[in-house]
């Protein structure tokens, strides 16, 4: 909605423009009246739209042609005032005024015109027979008044449809021509429709109507009064209304029915309750609210927006089989002025035997565009139309901004749902196989992606301890000279080499002493290809021996040429790792559920590691004197120092059990 209406009265001299302002103004006419009268605001309370409103008067013997046509760009709304009972006024209408409008106005920007017949308490007949061929002629003129300033006839209703014209103007909506609705309207009502059929039945049942009018109106349709709207439809279409729901042709003719009867503010109402701006484009303020994210912190969907989500995939999977065949996608994303997923997305989240995106699949896709590209994801909510049937005030309602990752490492706890691992190594080291296994594709299944189809990240979940986590691939360009800030902005680190390949590992070396090693994030390095005869790698030292010196876990062997579904256990280790770094987990399994890696994670934790140096420094001060070691105090201090090492180590093994 504007933020106010300027309205600009032209005409020839004498028709009583400068008449009708002040007649307007002092609810009376007046009895002297100056050449022109100065610009006036009226205030919004007082406006039937609620929006200020500027009349501004034009006097050829006070203002030149430079300052018209100054005003001229100005105005949101021109009237043209003619005398009824002046004919070369009504003549200059068509011969000098409305030309002179249409070539000092922006072409793309059109103003909508008014015809102001005044005087017409001098005459008995109507000027309308005049008028109407050139209402036809011209789609600029909104529509014509006959009024007088002198009996004040009329007056109030010509300024507000002057306002009309501009907050709900009728050009953008309706060709009178054609006697229907212009594209861009069909093409915004029909979106509408669909956002609002939320069964994607294709009719709108009471429940959705009802839903529909107290989004746009803020009170529901009486029984009566829904079945008299059917009515009406059905009278004059004979598909308008099926199964007793209003269908999309009978929705569109119920607006083409407003639109006919003057009634554009109610189609406008609905337009812009749905985001759509005077030229029926979806308003950047609607598409994308403020949003403000601190550096450090990352971006997720909050349960509500999941929610939201979730109908929308179960709207649209007609066959209810947890997937999206491309026709039900195609339908899925026919609200949108393009398609957003590529082919490359089938290869970024999990797919079906078919190909096509499961629900899975479909949840870490949203998920994915909200990590990386958080205001893409608030222009798709927009599309869908979250703030409407979610009833929040934007989609930004839908977005959790996390805290700032350096108090996640100072608390050694997060409350995060997505983690990123970027993933280095050189060229045909089987980065991309690490990403695909990731998605359950084997060696077989990875070689039937097309290159133009591949993808460069690939999200799924995990469990931590119980908790499901997304845990985000991203594949990055082997380029050693240059790694950006953002090539290092994760919470892991994977350094994959090729074990069949003895030059692989040199380049991972390389990467972390250059880049990782004053690096506080945690990095692992895999043995990728293991299924392949393991060659030495032409290396100062052995991949195993560099992990040690660099106090890394040790390499982990990986697969993905394999019969059936790759081992996931690695992925559950690095979900595990970023989610805990400061947790230092040493274990071999990678499972993090069995009673090894428990035992494992417990023993070297920080915690136990803290306990035990004090107990064994406390002992040691204490009792270091031969005599004190003979001597029963010694031996008791130590087994009540056993005894609750013991029972602490046992309840914290009970604590990760009962988590788990």
């Amino acid at each position: 909605m504007r933020k106010d209406v300027r309205i600009l009265l032209v005409g020839e001299p004498k028709v009583g423009k400068t008449s009708l302002i002040m007649s307007l103004v002092s609810e009376e006419f007046p009895t002297v009246v100056p050449y022109r009268a100065e610009e006036i605001t009226i205030p919004a309370d007082v406006t039937p739209e609620r929006v200020p409103t500027h009349i501004v008067d034009y006097s050829e013997a006070e203002q030149t042609d430079e300052q018209l046509f100054q005003e001229i760009s100005k105005a949101n709304v021109i009237c043209i005032v003619y005398s009824v009972n002046n004919k070369t006024s009504i003549e200059k209408v068509t011969s000098y005024w409305i030309p002179l409008i249409l070539d000092n106005t922006d072409k793309d920007s059109r103003v909508p015109l008014i015809l102001v017949g005044n005087k017409s308490d001098l005459v008995e007949h109507s000027s309308m027979d005049t008028i109407l061929p050139i209402m036809n002629q011209y789609s600029e003129i909104e529509t014509c008044v006959e009024c007088s300033s002198k009996n004040l006839k009329n007056i109030s209703e010509l300024f507000y449809y002057a306002q009309k014209a501009v907050l709900h103007p009728t050009g953008p909506l309706y060709c009178p021509e054609k006697k229907d609705m212009k594209p861009l309207c069909v093409k915004a009502l029909t979106r509408i429709f669909k956002v609002s059929d939320l069964d994607n039945d294709g009719i709108l049942n009471d429940n959705e109507l009802n839903f529909f009018q107290r989004t746009c109106f803020n009170m529901p349709l009486e029984p009566q009064a829904l079945e008299d709207v059917k009515n009406v439809v059905r009278k004059n279409l004979s598909d308008g209304v099926c199964d007793n729901g209003l269908t999309l042709k009978g929705f569109l003719f119920l607006h083409t029915l407003f639109i006919q009867r003057g009634r554009h503010e109610t189609t406008w109402t609905v337009l812009r309750r749905f985001g759509y701006d005077d030229d029926l484009e979806l308003n950047q303020d609607y598409l994308f609210p403020p949003l403000k994210v601190p550096p450090d912190c990352t971006t997720e969907l909050n349960h509500t927006a999941y929610l939201f989500l979730q109908s929308v995939f179960d709207k649209h999977d007609k066959d209810r089989d947890c997937a999206l065949s491309p026709e039900e996608l195609r339908d899925l994303f026919d609200v949108f002025p393009y398609m957003p997923w590529g082919p490359d997305v089938n290869n970024t989240v999990c797919t079906n035997e078919q190909g096509w995106i499961t629900y899975q699949g479909y949840l870490s896709q949203w998920t994915l565009t909200t990590y990386l590209d958080v205001q893409r994801c608030l222009e798709y909510l927009g599309y869908l139309g979250y703030s409407i049937i979610a009833e929040q005030e934007s989609q930004a309602a839908g977005m959790t901004v996390t805290r700032d990752k350096k108090i996640d490492l100072q608390k050694k706890q997060t409350q995060r749902s997505v983690f990123r691992c970027n993933v280095f190594g050189d060229v045909g080291s089987g980065k991309s196989g690490f990403l695909q296994a990731f998605l359950g594709r084997n060696l077989m299944q990875q070689q039937m992606i097309k290159e133009e189809h591949k993808s460069y990240y690939a999200i799924s979940t995990t469990f931590v301890y119980g908790q499901e986590k997304y845990l985000l691939l991203h594949e990055v360009f082997p380029d050693m000279d240059y790694l950006s800030d953002a090539d290092l902005a994760c919470d892991i680190i994977c350094l994959v080499y090729d074990v069949s390949n003895p030059y692989s590992f040199d380049y991972c070396a390389k990467v972390f002493k250059q880049y990782l090693m004053d690096c506080k994030i945690p990095c692992m390095m895999i043995a990728a290809k293991s299924d392949l005869p393991e060659t030495k790698q032409f290396y100062g030292c052995s991949p195993l021996e560099f992990c040690r010196r660099h106090k890394m876990p040790p390499p982990q062997s990986f697969t993905c040429n394999t019969a059936g579904t790759p081992n996931r256990d690695i992925y559950t280790k690095l979900s595990t790792i970023a989610m805990y770094p400061h947790a230092r987990l040493r274990c071999m399994c990678t499972c993090n559920r069995c009673t090894f890696c428990l035992c494992q994670n417990l023993l070297n934790s920080e915690l136990l590691q803290t306990v035990r140096a004090k107990l064994h420094a406390v002992v040691l001060r204490r009792h270091m004197s031969q005599a004190d070691l003979k001597s029963s105090t010694f031996w008791l201090s130590a087994g009540v120092g056993a005894t609750m090492f013991a029972v602490l180590g046992f309840t914290m093994y009970r604590v990760l059990l009962k988590a788990r």
